[in-house]
């Protein structure tokens, strides 16, 4: 492979125009071909399997116009202290306000509070729902802008307004500022790391085109597979990351080759030859951790992982083509000035070689230490609890937060988190019986606080009935009052004949917990399997790829328990914005293995070849350590920070699960970069000396040779350019 790349780095430096051109083409063809792509469906999220997912496609089907999953608000109606709502004035204003919404754009219904019972004990707080034909976030700018007029109406006659549920529901946005702020703090790191404004802004200005035809192709082919607008969210961030990480590399090796005194055109296919065979398995290790995606069970999340991994393949074309091309643009100008005018030797001490000996003087006590210090940080992990924060969850300063509060209030905890009890009593002699029987059984089950009567459909065989908790849409006796209920369907369908689902948004999200809580083990199985296989390959060797997994697992661990502490425990919670603990994000975990683990690799393999390069090519198994940790320690490092700039922008953004995406992520870089590939990595290859590098025999001769070191380029002649050079000075 090492050969097949050199002849390819030498080849698009020589032919850099032409590569360039065919890159922009490509480019601007796709761009084209997105503008005219119609608009994306959103495929919404969908959980094939669960109880609560059938519930929803039956009720679509047995109330047709229903919109079982559209939109809903909750208007909530205060009455001025001392008042009551049912009061005169205050129930006029409140009937204005919901006559307003009833025959409102995109609205199927709105019903006064005073007509369908629902006003609190004390007479101060009523609520109206309003309910839409479309999906949350598919609500048009009209219909979102009356519900908002409609409830400063309200206000505006003295009354207290806030609105609940999901109409007013922003997308969540990673892009934007988040993504401006993370390019110039990684503009700032690449320029201290290389000292060169041209070597810094090359892995820019690449990532940039490469995260730019992926978005392109997620578009143009959306509506084609069926990729909803929110699928290139994940494709974006890590097309970015990955993209500036890989052309940092290359670009870092093509300034070392340089440095010893070689050709710029010479110096690039060696740089394409050694670090580009390290991307090329980089690349591939984020793409099975991204393709894993699939095996959750979640179309969307299966789709964004695709969508990603190909945005991620992209990237590694990009470092291996594009990247050469340009170098061949700027030739020595990737130096800093004071080294463009002669070869200037690579110094023999650099703050990566003194860290790797300091390491290796103690490897057994830097192990200890390291292993106990992530074990510390991850303990709080054993107490993880999973769920799908909702409006609990918001700052103070929403309205959705504020509805939820005098919800709770008014009308106890439950009540932001009924149960949708489905009585499918289709076939059975008596419906309605069937479902009076459901209803009796389930207001009589301890932590229940009312039973609405049943509702049926126009058929008169299926009825829906709500059942108020006594407790949060996030606790814990929520999650066992659902099972509870469940548990009671198979004697209620022996006594009655019905069938009985529940549904709902809490049950959805409990639903949603406990099938990504179920697939945690197997992706785990999938994605690290698979890479451990690929590592082996890459280093020859089958303790170092155990090692990077289990490294890899600490770190996530450690990442876990820091978000729990302070997301679930409220440990330094204040200090990032977090007004109210509660579960962790039910996707957190397999979002964070998926991307964390291919980001890991990637500094696993860039730093261990390198170190196995100094290995295969006749040093001591220390001396490899100090010498691959000279060479890539610093540019490992500088990936590690812009990743970390990069993902703790998340955590200033007013979204609570985006400020937990950016906690996590940022964490885990850090403690799988620094602790794990820069502090356990080397103590273990020092302990392990060349037994590191052990495989058996009969392994070996089944593992092909793909000479990721390079080891032939050393005795290769370089072969003669296919045009005559011609590079900046």
């Amino acid at each position: 492979m090492a050969t097949f790349l050199y002849r390819l780095g030498r080849l698009a430096f020589a032919r850099r125009r032409l590569v360039t051109l065919l890159w922009v083409a490509v480019l601007a063809v796709c761009g084209v071909l997105a503008a005219k792509a119609p608009a994306a469906p959103d495929d919404g999220f969908a959980m094939p399997g669960t109880e609560a997912q059938k519930a929803f496609d039956l009720m679509n089907e047995r109330f047709p116009g229903g919109h079982a999953d559209g939109a809903s608000a909750r208007l909530v109606f205060v009455a001025p202290s001392g008042q009551k709502i049912t009061a005169a004035p205050n129930e006029q204003a409140v009937e204005r306000t919901v006559a307003e919404l009833a025959h409102g754009e995109e609205v199927t219904g709105a019903v006064s509070p005073f007509k369908a019972g629902a006003v609190s004990k004390d007479g101060t707080t009523a609520y109206a729902t309003v309910s839409y034909s479309v999906k949350a976030g598919e609500l048009s700018k009209g219909a979102t802008d009356a519900l908002e007029q409609a409830a400063q109406h309200g206000r505006d006659a003295g009354l207290k307004v806030e609105v609940g549920g999901n109409a007013l529901m922003a997308k969540p946005e990673a892009g934007g500022s988040s993504e401006m702020v993370g390019m110039a703090l990684s503009a700032v790191v690449l320029v201290i790391t290389f000292g060169s404004l041209v070597a810094a802004g090359l892995p820019l200005l690449t990532a940039v085109i490469g995260v730019g035809l992926g978005m392109a192709l997620i578009t143009a082919l959306g509506s084609t597979l069926g990729l909803s607008s929110t699928t290139g969210t994940l494709a974006m961030m890590l097309g970015l990351a990955v993209g500036i990480d890989y052309a940092v590399f290359i670009v870092s090796r093509y300034r070392a080759e340089l440095a010893e005194g070689r050709t710029p055109q010479e110096a690039a296919g060696r740089a394409v030859g050694t670090a580009g065979s390290a991307v090329v398995f980089a690349g591939l290790t984020v793409v099975i951790a991204l393709a894993g995606l699939s095996v959750v069970g979640i179309p969307i999340l299966a789709k964004m992982g695709m969508a990603a991994a190909g945005t991620v393949v992209i990237a590694v074309l990009v470092a291996l083509t594009l990247v050469p091309a340009l170098l061949g643009f700027i030739g020595r100008r990737v130096l800093p000035r004071k080294a463009r005018n002669g070869a200037v030797q690579p110094k023999k001490e650099n703050g990566g070689s003194r860290w790797a000996r300091f390491v290796l003087r103690r490897p057994l006590a830097v192990l200890l230490g390291a292993v106990i210090g992530l074990g510390v940080l991850a303990a709080p992990a054993l107490d993880l609890r999973l769920g799908l924060p909702g409006d609990e969850s918001k700052p103070t300063s929403t309205t959705q937060r504020r509805a939820y509060d005098l919800l709770s209030e008014g009308f106890g905890p439950g009540f932001n988190g009924p149960l949708t009890v489905m009585v499918d009593a289709k076939g059975t002699p008596d419906p309605k019986a069937a479902a009076g029987e459901v209803a009796k059984t389930v207001s009589g089950l301890p932590g229940v606080v009312s039973v609405t009567p049943p509702m049926f459909n126009k058929a008169g065989d299926t009825a829906l009935l709500n059942a108020v908790p006594a407790t949060g849409p996030s606790a814990a006796e929520t999650k066992d009052l659902v099972q509870t209920i469940r548990g009671h369907a198979a004697g209620l369908k022996t006594a009655t004949g019905a069938t009985i689902l529940v549904s709902g948004t809490t049950a959805m999200n409990i639903d949603v917990s406990q099938k990504l809580t179920d697939a945690l083990v197997p992706y785990l199985a999938v994605v690290v399997g698979l890479a451990v296989v690929l590592l082996l390959v890459v280093f020859r060797s089958v303790l170092v790829p155990l090692k990077a997994a289990l490294g890899f697992l600490l770190s996530v661990a450690a990442a876990l328990g820091a978000v729990v502490a302070v997301f679930q425990w409220g440990w330094l919670a204040n200090l990032i914005g977090v007004e109210q603990t509660g579960p962790v994000m039910s996707m957190m975990p397999i979002f964070m293995v998926g991307v964390v683990f291919g980001l890991a690799m990637d500094y696993e393999v860039f730093l261990v070849t390198r170190i196995r390069e100094g290995f295969v090519h006749g040093e001591r198994p220390r001396e490899a350590i100090v010498t691959g940790f000279r060479h890539n320690a610093r540019v490992v490092t500088a990936a590690a920070f812009i990743m970390i700039a990069v993902f703790a922008g998340f955590i200033g953004m007013g979204e609570p699960m985006i400020k937990m995406m950016g906690l996590g992520l940022a964490a885990a870089v850090a403690f799988d970069a620094f602790v794990v590939r820069m502090t356990i990595v080397p103590a273990v290859l020092a302990l392990l000396g060349r037994h590191a590098w052990w495989l058996p025999r009969w392994l070996d001769r089944l593992i092909p040779d793909i000479d990721v070191e390079g080891s032939k380029l050393q005795t290769a002649a370089p072969e003669p350019a296919p045009v005559r050079e011609s590079v900046g000075v």
